[in-house]
Order: structure tokens, then sequence, then C-alpha cells
């Protein structure tokens, strides 16, 4: 078997990140809401989707700094990032949202990290 390039790796390992934090918040969300209510669901998929637009920008910053790539031509992520935080807070705050499952939400990104290490420790082709 070949080995894969390190562009290709990383492209699959992002893609299983990117599903895996769209799967853990939505199910999460999900699960929030079945056990503590609707408010707190949506809580948690607020704190979701900010994780998911951090990793997303994450994620710009390395495709800028990898040489070779040619990172999608868009200089204002960060602040679109910054937008959506803010609006996040706005909304938890006018809504009265529970500010401690919305932080819950946010370790979404660090859950699917650590599947990701576990599948790549599990299923490793060398």
């Amino acid at each position: 078997m070949m080995p894969q390039s390190d562009q290709a790796f990383f492209q699959q390992v992002t893609r299983r990140l990117t599903w895996l934090i769209l799967v853990l918040g939505v199910l999460g969300a999900a699960g929030v809401a079945f056990a503590k209510g609707i408010r707190d669901g949506l809580a948690f998929l607020i704190g979701a989707s900010v994780s998911y637009a951090s990793f997303w920008a994450w994620q710009r910053v390395i495709d800028a700094l990898t040489p070779g790539v040619k990172p999608k031509s868009s200089r204002f992520y960060i602040l679109r990032i910054l937008l959506l935080g803010g609006a996040a807070y706005v909304i938890i705050r006018f809504l009265g949202l529970n500010v401690a499952v919305a932080v819950t939400g946010l370790l979404v990104s660090a859950a699917a990290v650590i599947l990701e290490l576990i599948y790549e420790l599990i299923y490793a082709r060398t």
C-alpha cells in the first residue's frame, strides 16, 4: 500500500472532524433538549455553532500557512467569527439561555478531536 501524501491525509482528517463536529452538535443539542428542555438545547446548539466556526477559522489559518495550498480569498474571516460570537452572546443574554450549557456546547470541537484521535489510533495505516 502506498503512503498517502500529507495533504491528502490532512483533507481526510478535516472532513471527518467537520462531520464529527456537526453530528456531535446536533445530537448533543437534541439530547440536552430532551433532558433539560428546548431552551437549553438551543443554548447547546449555539455553543456548538460557535465551536464549529472556530474550527473553520483555524482551518483557514492552517490553509493560509500551508505551502502549495491556495487559500480561499477572504480577508474578513476573523471578523466573521467575532461577529458570530458576539451574536451568540447577544442571543444567549437576550433570550436568557443557560450560559453553562452554551459553554458546554463550545467543547464539541474538542470532543470531535478526541474521537478523531481514537479513530486514528485504531485504524492507523502505516
